[in-house]
């Protein structure tokens, strides 16, 4: 499957689970020294070719479409690490209704409630809020201190980054199932996994939870 075959079938995988009203969103995926990005304004459920541009690794456009006014989000998470191949940034109803509420903690605005969140998605931190498409949301992204693949951005979404785009909506899916059995506890004297179970969990699935990154 090519890079824009694979970018057009996140895209309506994403869709369908209902995770992207109207023409909200956007997907990218990281082919050696270029990144492939939808553009603002499309659905994602009916991406074509002609609705995918092409930015290079400082986010130049290069070819196509005008990407998408979030590239900065894009290209900050491959910037942070090589591992990251794929980038999902959605506007899923409670990943925002979450990033309007104050954060469970600093390293991670979710709290650790099912073990499938810490295993496949690991901590994720409120980033400050921004104006959608203002560069700044790349900036903070990247000089976040802790180590992430995923990140809440207050009052807007989230996102999420990959190895490839089935892991990064993989990701995308499991966050929303986070935030949303979050809003259903909200109100109740709520349990959650303690640090030693958390921890245990992370270690095994290598995923981040409490540990700082290496930033510029």
């Amino acid at each position: 499957m090519s890079a824009e075959e694979a970018l057009i079938a996140a895209g309506v995988r994403i869709v369908d689970a209902g995770l992207s009203p109207g023409s909200s969103g956007n997907l990218s995926i990281r082919d050696a020294d270029r990144i492939l990005i939808t553009a603002s304004g499309t659905s994602l459920g009916r991406l074509t070719a002609g609705d995918i541009s092409v930015i290079d690794l400082d986010g130049t456009h290069v070819g196509g479409i005008r990407p998408s006014k979030e590239w900065p989000l894009h290209v900050a998470f491959y910037r942070r690490d090589e591992a990251h191949r794929a980038v999902v940034h959605l506007h899923s109803p409670y990943a925002v209704a979450w990033s309007c509420l104050e954060p469970w903690a600093e390293h991670s605005a979710i709290p650790p409630l099912t073990p499938y969140f810490v295993m496949r998605v690991g901590q994720t931190p409120l980033m400050p809020y921004r104006h959608p498409g203002d560069s700044s949301l790349g900036t903070d992204l990247l000089a976040s201190p802790w180590k992430l693949r995923a990140a809440l951005m207050a009052n807007h979404g989230s996102v999420v980054a990959g190895k490839d785009l089935d892991d990064a909506v993989d990701r995308a899916v499991e966050l929303e199932e986070a935030c949303r059995i979050a809003l259903l506890t909200a109100t109740t004297k709520r349990r959650i996994l303690d640090e030693a179970q958390v921890c245990e969990l992370a270690a095994e699935w290598g995923s981040p939870w409490g540990e700082l990154a290496d930033v510029n």
